[in-house]
């Protein structure tokens, strides 16, 4: 089968009980999706991923978009203006925006993306989450971790390697990094950011420790803090490396983390079942199992790396 004939064919499986559903009851199943980015943000984003199942806002489903633009107090604001809202599900992207939904919807099917649902206490088990939140666990601990790997290979000089860590994301992150990094050998300074006022700080402090190399930790917040991040990496002449692709092509050093599209379209699988009245509690929770590599050559050549070619031979994209 042809890969349109096939999304064709997956998509009408998907969105027929929608339809049924609203001949039969003349109203739409509504749904609520609370992202922390800006809506402006680039990349695969969760309107393509309905798309690609073939579900059609306004004509499938009816979505409430609530986008905090990388500002982390207006989070529970947002969640419990979808709360007042009569919702059959609410997509939650990030720990902070499923705990604002789960306080202000504890009874709402939620379909989440985060860091680790069951290190953060959204479900009892990957397997069987037993309450009201399934969705995509992303391996952050592990990745976090992965990716000082990854920079150490691409710059083995490095020895001391600052750390962006949102202490939002929990503390649950750092023990395996740490436990790398000492086979490693590289010493870690962790900063914490809880909004972009604090950056310049910790850059400062870095660079009066000493830090030759940057590893910024799995967070919405600091995804969304990205560029003025990416910027300030390349004022202090720091190789670093980042969660998501779109930070290596918006010109950090590199990038390690799952295929952001294969994240959505989790979600958005998710979510269809859920519609079609699938009990979240018994919904098992899923996992990447493809990771995207993404170096910046123009960067590398700006800082003065030159990046091995077995490294080169397993990037997914290199730019430049």
């Amino acid at each position: 089968m042809r890969r349109r004939e096939f999304i064709k064919a997956i998509g009408s499986v998907a969105t027929w009980p929608f339809a049924a559903r609203a001949q039969q009851s003349g109203t739409l199943p509504r749904v609520g999706i609370l992202e922390p980015y800006a809506a402006t943000d680039p990349g695969y984003r969760m309107g393509q991923a309905l798309h690609d199942l073939g579900i059609e806002e306004d004509r499938d489903i009816v979505v409430e978009w609530r986008y905090a633009g990388g500002q982390t107090e207006r989070i529970p604001v947002l969640a419990a203006d979808l709360a007042q809202l009569r919702l059959n599900a609410i997509v939650a992207i990030g720990d902070a925006a499923i705990q604002a939904v789960r306080k202000q919807a504890p009874t709402t099917p939620i379909i989440a993306g985060t860091d680790d649902l069951v290190g953060e206490g959204h479900a009892a088990s990957l397997a069987h989450p037993g309450g009201n939140v399934t969705g995509i666990s992303i391996l952050a601990s592990e990745l976090n971790a992965k990716r000082l790997e990854v920079l150490k290979e691409a710059a083995p000089s490095i020895s001391r390697v600052a750390v962006l860590w949102d202490p939002a994301t929990g503390s649950f992150h750092l023990p395996t990094l740490r436990s790398v990094a000492e086979t490693l050998r590289v010493e870690l300074q962790v900063h914490d950011v809880t909004g972009g006022e604090v950056l310049s700080k910790a850059f400062e402090a870095a660079q009066a420790w000493g830090a030759n190399g940057l590893n910024v930790l799995a967070s919405p917040l600091l995804h969304a803090l990205r560029q003025p991040i990416i910027d300030q990496a390349a004022a202090h002449r720091l190789p670093a490396i980042y969660q998501w692709g779109e930070s290596a092509r918006a010109g950090g050093l590199m990038s390690y983390g799952p295929f952001r599209n294969d994240v959505y379209q989790a979600i958005a699988r998710l979510l269809a079942r859920v519609l079609k009245g699938a009990q979240v509690a018994d919904l098992p929770a899923e996992q990447p199992s493809r990771f995207e590599l993404v170096i910046n050559l123009k960067t590398a050549g700006v800082l003065g790396l030159a990046i091995s070619p077995a490294l080169l031979a397993r990037a997914d994209e290199v730019i430049g």
